[in-house]
């Protein structure tokens, strides 16, 4: 049997290029090699969104556009929404009972967001109880993988060390899910800052290909060159982190010398990269296209990704009571 796989993303929002190269572009890799289960973390939302949910149902819709388009396959793959499996808000019931308070205030994401989000109430019981919510997700499909880079191990060790405190207090019923580590690569935005929603400087996947030159055209690059004639250094060019995704090697090894050289502009060099990008694109925009023109499209493949999900989770659950003694 395939090692099973779960992973989701939060609907709060347009995806843009840094969530397909961060995440949707592994996703898609992995359908062959593994037994995906992918949902649309609409609970999670709640926990930054909780006071103006209107924009979640569009995003819903918008981001398994995205991830269709892309290549993910609801064929190969469950593609569901969190929500409409039930079994998810009862684990992570069940799991918060268990989880010490003190193994949520230590995980660095729950001060890392606060930091971040700083126009945002996050002093929540939701909030604090993310990680649990994240674990009732993974082993209720009874994941030994899932996806993640660096970065999100110590988030991933939450899970792992519920996990253990479950099968240690009602018996071995869950796998401990391992690091499936992936490789990101680091995308900057228009501004030189993490592409971000909230910062205004994405490059959506949903963009036109005037849209995306437009942008392209005023991303920042080399703030020491200042004119046309001062040789420029691909290395702190903020445009030039997407050169390295979207230009074709040989191209690059032109690009450079030239930068450096100042025998192009920078101009020049982001309508090259515009260029790039909006061919790699091409085939993804029209299929997203496509998929627009039909409007019953993400509901039903939602239904039937959480109709086989339940199919799943209604037996783990099964096991879980059993475990409890209830």
């Amino acid at each position: 049997m395939k090692s099973r796989v779960v992973s989701g993303m939060r609907p709060t929002g347009k995806l843009h290029i840094g969530h397909y190269h961060g995440v949707l572009e592994n996703w898609v890799k992995i359908q062959n090699d593994f037994d995906c289960f992918f949902f649309v973390a609409d609970w999670h939302s709640l926990t930054t969104e909780y006071a103006d949910t209107t924009g979640i149902r569009d995003s819903i819709r918008e981001m398994v556009l995205d991830w269709v388009a892309f290549g993910l396959d609801p064929a190969r793959s469950v593609v569901f929404r969190q929500s409409l499996v039930p079994h998810h808000s009862e684990l992570n019931l069940i799991l918060s009972m268990i989880t010490p308070v003190s193994w949520l205030e230590r995980c660095p994401t729950y001060k890392e967001m606060q930091d971040n989000l700083e126009t945002k109430d996050l002093s929540t019981f939701g909030f604090l109880g993310y990680p649990v919510l994240m674990a009732a997700d993974i082993i209720l499909y009874k994941a030994t993988r899932v996806p993640v880079g660096h970065d999100q191990l110590p988030h991933l060790e939450v899970t792992r060390e519920i996990t253990r405190r479950f099968n240690h207090l009602y018996g071995n019923v869950f796998p401990e899910p391992e690091a499936l580590l992936t490789e990101t690569p680091k995308l900057l935005g228009l501004d030189g800052r993490k592409m971000s929603k909230s910062y205004g400087n994405s490059i959506y996947l949903s963009d036109t290909a005037e849209e995306t030159t437009k942008k392209v055209l005023a991303m920042m690059t080399d703030p020491a060159r200042v004119r046309r004639s001062d040789p420029g250094d691909p290395d702190v060019c903020v445009a030039f982190n997407l050169h390295r995704i979207y230009v074709p090697q040989e191209k690059l090894d032109e690009i450079i010398p030239a930068c450096k050289g100042a025998t192009i502009g920078c101009v020049e060099c982001k309508r090259i990269l515009a260029g790039c990008m909006n061919e790699r694109l091409a085939p993804f925009r029209a299929k997203r296209e496509e998929l627009v023109s039909k409007p019953q499209f993400v509901d039903d493949i939602l239904a039937d990704g959480s109709a086989r999900a339940t199919l799943i989770s209604d037996s783990v659950m099964a096991e879980v009571r059993s475990a409890l003694r209830f």
